[in-house]
């Protein structure tokens, strides 16, 4: 069965082939990402990735679609994803020495049109980041483009004290999750 990632994270594609999973192509969902007024953070991630899964299915009926939505919360809050450093500095600010949820999304769009979904959270600390870690790791550039404004699966990992759940979920996509989506919906796995 031909497989679409909705996605183009390299992130993700990466995740995939940890579990042996090679998409037949690649073709990233072009939706708004902005949270609806109100919008929590776990509708908000499940809303987007089933969005993005029905929007690339729709061009690829007879395939199946995965995507994913990842959103890094502060409460009730929604953090963005960060593109300049400005928005990574408050970012910073407000998770250094907080706990925060990392929420992942997942949805896969079989043909025929039923969408499956699953939400995966994974709970982190941050140390106190002092000036001069935000300093360095504005000047460090892997925080652009991502939900929060840092990257678990590089430096960012340093300022890390704490993390329960999946590590995966956090760089983008929950591999237990995604590998049973794709068993369930027939995707041959081994």
């Amino acid at each position: 069965m031909r497989l679409v990632l909705a996605s183009a994270s390299p992130r993700r594609l990466d995740l995939l082939a940890r579990i042996g999973v090679t998409p037949d192509a690649v073709i990233p969902a072009d939706i708004d990402e902005e949270p609806a007024r109100g919008e929590l953070p776990r509708p908000h991630a499940l809303r987007l990735a089933a969005e993005k899964a029905a929007a690339v299915s729709a061009r690829e009926p007879s395939a199946l679609v995965l995507s994913a939505d990842t959103v890094v919360a502060v409460g009730r809050r929604i953090l963005p994803k960060v593109e300049d450093e400005a928005t990574l500095r408050q970012c910073m600010a407000l998770l250094s020495g907080r706990r925060h949820k990392v929420l992942t999304g997942v949805a896969l769009a079989e043909p025929g049109g039923r969408v499956r979904t699953r939400i995966v959270e994974t709970v982190i600390a941050m140390k106190r980041l002092s000036d001069e870690e935000i300093d360095y790791y504005a000047g460090h550039g892997e925080w652009r483009g991502k939900a929060g404004g840092y990257a678990l699966q590089g430096y960012g990992e340093v300022y890390v004290r704490f993390m329960a759940g999946s590590w995966s979920n956090v760089v983008g996509l929950p591999l237990a999750e995604t590998r049973h989506l794709l068993k369930s919906a027939g995707y041959a796995l081994a």
